[in-house]
């Protein structure tokens, strides 16, 4: 059993990042940063409570909120913690819309200052 410490100390490292890339919405039972502190003081116990009750439900290899995905036309604005979600599809397409049309003036404008100099 010479290896059984050498073990233990890959999944409480394993588990430690785990803990730390985990989305907060996606952790079960706990707060994240009682998941790190129990991870850390019992590395074990708390690596295995880890990984059988507290990381998210299809959470990947690394964490992960465990929220599936919807396919939307524009992922990057697909919910995530901390983020706005659009109201509706056409307030969405709207704002995305309007967000385009000032980048391309502010693109004519500065081709326009270049091209005078």
């Amino acid at each position: 059993m010479p290896y059984l410490g050498l073990l233990i100390m890959l999944l409480s490292i394993f588990c430690l990042i785990d803990v730390i890339t985990a989305d907060d919405s996606g952790i079960r039972h706990l707060p994240k940063i009682v998941w790190l502190l129990l991870v850390i003081v019992l590395p074990l116990a708390g690596s295995l409570a880890w990984l059988l009750v507290g990381r998210p439900e299809n959470g990947g290899i690394w964490g992960g909120s465990g929220a599936s995905r919807t396919a939307s036309a524009y992922p990057e604005y697909d919910a995530r913690p901390g983020r706005a979600v659009a109201q509706s599809q056409e307030s969405d397409e709207e704002f995305l819309r309007r967000c385009r049309a000032r980048a391309e003036e502010q693109r004519r404008i500065a081709r326009e200052q270049r091209s005078s100099e």
